[in-house]
């Protein structure tokens, strides 16, 4: 499983404000990567859009915070704390603060994670 950061596309610019965007087309697949462009990106939390080609993941992390995974095309394997969720277009999860979790690469794919960092005082 890849690893968001090491070989990955990354592009931190955000989308234009104001205009209309094609969710599923404001990202391409890269052959074995994982790409994320952050649509937005604050202090109190992020929106991206994430690729994912066949055989590519995530490896097993936590965070801090809930995290809000949609998938908007493909089929995926979200794995939250040992409970394997399949889930496919237009299906979401919530990923709960402090719970291991990780995607199991399938097939391609492409989601939109949402992380809120405030609320949680």
């Amino acid at each position: 499983m890849e690893n968001v950061g090491n070989n990955d596309n990354y592009d931190r610019a955000e989308l234009e404000k104001s205009k209309p965007h094609i969710t599923v087309e404001i990202i391409e697949y890269v052959s074995n990567a994982v790409v994320v462009k952050t649509i937005i990106k604050k202090s109190t939390g992020n929106i991206s859009v994430m690729s994912f080609d066949s055989g590519e993941g995530l490896n097993e992390k936590t965070s801090p915070f809930d995290t809000f995974i949609q998938i908007i095309e493909g089929r995926a394997e979200i794995v939250i704390d040992s409970i394997c969720n399949q889930l496919e277009t237009g299906h979401a999860i919530i990923v709960p603060a402090h719970v291991p979790n990780y995607i199991k690469p399938n097939e391609r794919f492409k989601m939109i994670s949402t992380v809120i960092k405030s609320g949680y005082e």
